[in-house]
């Protein structure tokens, strides 16, 4: 059974879940993909609480300061216009929650959305998750029970800790590295950049878009 039946109370919901709407770390959406039979077995390239997508995808990770979205959506254009089917994951949204969450370039359903929130809410049991480790794992099971090839997804903040990271990228994007959230990330350029980097995998495309670093 359903713990709300539209979307507006599951999010109304889900920002009273956890008691800090920013808690990095992975060790809590790893435990639930994990249930949710989300990851694969971890490889010699996974970090501490990370594994490939349970699903053949190609995985683009994309972190940075600003341009995280443009570039979303410029793979996601290309990627349609070579005829591939591809799957976004962005945050936050402009004028819809189900922005968010896109396929093919059409947002999912409100329905699809419920389902996913509710099998996330079933796998987590007494699992404390933030709002967007929540949709991240939401995000993540619509894409892997729908089977989508190309799978782009955006860091919510930093990269290293950030709920995305639970997934080895098979290619990382940095697109720019400023002074931005420094209680959470460091306080000085060194410090983000190693943050935002923990989105690479060793021996897997990086593209560093930042012409500083």
């Amino acid at each position: 059974m359903t713990r709300h039946k539209n979307l507006q109370d599951w999010l109304q919901w889900l920002k009273h879940l956890h008691p800090k709407a920013i808690d990095l770390g992975l060790q809590r959406p790893w435990q639930v993909a994990r249930r949710l039979q989300l990851l694969k077995p971890p490889t010699a390239v996974s970090h501490h609480y990370s594994a490939p997508l349970a699903s053949s995808a190609t995985v683009i990770t994309v972190a940075g300061t600003n341009g995280k979205g443009s570039c979303v959506s410029s793979l996601e254009q290309l990627l349609l216009a070579d005829n591939r089917s591809v799957a976004t994951y962005t945050s936050p949204c402009l004028h819809h929650f189900c922005e968010q969450i896109r396929i093919d370039g059409q947002m999912v359903s409100e329905a699809t959305i419920i389902e996913a929130f509710t099998a996330v809410d079933r796998a987590r049991q007494s699992v404390s998750l933030t709002c967007f480790e929540f949709t991240t794992l939401a995000a993540l099971w619509i894409f892997v029970e729908q089977k989508i090839p190309f799978i782009v997804l955006e860091v919510g903040l930093g990269g290293r800790l950030d709920g995305v990271n639970i997934i080895d990228a098979d290619i990382a994007i940095i697109t720019s590295i400023a002074l931005d959230h420094q209680a959470w990330l460091g306080e000085d350029r060194d410090t983000i950049s190693r943050e935002k980097l923990g989105i690479a995998r060793r021996g897997r495309p990086l593209i560093i878009a930042e012409p500083e670093l």
